[in-house]
């Protein structure tokens, strides 16, 4: 690290040369990543910009809060990927100036270790203590992204949401047009007229649902994609924390003398730390358990999409054999009058 960086960050240049052989890397490439992916979604978006449009003034209110939940959630993960960066550059200055006094800045996320490290004045661990270190921070980054996983479900299910609304919005339309017809009424052309102004609110119903299954659908796919970058971030920082830490634990003065005389304060937090890994493990089943669901929910919706799609194809076209029926009919009957 160049001094300039150091003393932005409080740090006194070291007079010691002893260096560590681990480096946390920073997350840029990974915003990198996301920033380039958000520029060609961008990209086909322009290029698409007269049918999304027109898709999404079928239904502005839905479909506007749904870019506005993916909004939230894209800036939400860049904050959280951003935030590595302030966490490396801190323990690299930790690294450079030898000791947590000499680093101003205090962390958020490595605040477990800074507070450990401080107590005890050298960087060498016991297994417990490095155990205890990585549960923490491994808890702290798994919460930092329960949010952006609930938009991610969150914008199928709006996607769904649309969908059933218009489909429902649709069948009650179709049914409306069908009861309207009265082929004894009039002229062919004035049913095939009556027939053209009702078949609008179907259409539109239609619209509707396949405009916010096609935003909610496409929302998710960016913000998860999004979402798994982070997860690759912060695995990585995650994992060269981890590299160090086992570089600097005392394996060895772990012997039977250290448990005989382990304090109560220790045996508290190994069962802290047993009870984070526990709800942690909960956790991972649960979100399991979830996507899951929501994968069940998606082919389920896809076998309805595809039923109401038939139904409504063989309703279409009982009633344009009906209609060619009552037109030839009508002209029967007026030709055999004018014979008359």
């Amino acid at each position: 690290m160049a001094d300039s960086e150091l003393l932005d960050l409080g740090v006194e240049k070291p007079v010691t040369t002893r260096q560590y052989s681990h480096k946390l890397s920073s997350p840029t490439p990974f915003l990198w990543t996301m920033v380039l992916f958000l520029i060609l979604v961008g990209f086909l978006a322009a290029i698409l910009y007269r049918q999304a449009h027109t898709a999404f003034m079928t239904n502005p209110g839905l479909n506007g809060f749904i870019l506005g939940v993916l909004a939230i959630g894209i800036i939400l993960v860049f904050t959280q990927t951003m935030s590595l960066r302030s966490e490396v550059r801190w323990f690299n200055a930790f690294r450079a100036a030898g000791s947590v006094e000499k680093v101003g800045r205090a962390p958020k996320l490595l605040a477990p270790m800074s507070t450990l490290i401080g107590k005890r004045g050298e960087v060498r661990l016991s297994a417990v203590t490095q155990r205890t270190i990585l549960d923490s921070i491994a808890t702290r980054l798994d919460e930092t992204r329960d949010t952006s996983r609930y938009l991610v479900g969150l914008l199928v299910f709006l996607g769904l949401l649309g969908t059933f609304w218009g489909l429902i919005g649709t069948i009650g339309a179709i049914s409306n047009v069908i009861q309207s017809l009265d082929p004894s009424a009039g002229d062919s052309n004035d049913i095939l007229g009556s027939l053209k102004t009702g078949l609008t609110a179907p259409l539109a119903g239609m619209g509707t649902a396949f405009s916010s299954s096609l935003l909610g659908l496409s929302g998710s796919l960016i913000l998860g994609f999004l979402d798994l970058q982070a997860g690759r971030a912060q695995n990585r920082f995650y994992t060269q924390l981890e590299n160090w830490l086992s570089s600097v634990t005392d394996t060895s003065a772990e012997g039977p003398r250290e448990f005989k005389a382990a304090e109560p304060g220790a045996v508290v937090s190994t069962e802290r730390s047993l009870a984070a890994m526990t709800s942690l493990a909960e956790g991972i089943q649960g979100l399991v358990k979830n996507m899951r669901s929501e994968q069940q929910m998606l082919r389920d919706w896809i076998e309805a999409q595809q039923e109401e799609s038939k139904s409504l194809r063989r309703t279409l076209d009982r009633l344009s054999a009906r209609i060619d029926s009552d037109t030839k009919s009508s002209g029967r009957t007026r030709h055999d009058n004018g014979s008359e």
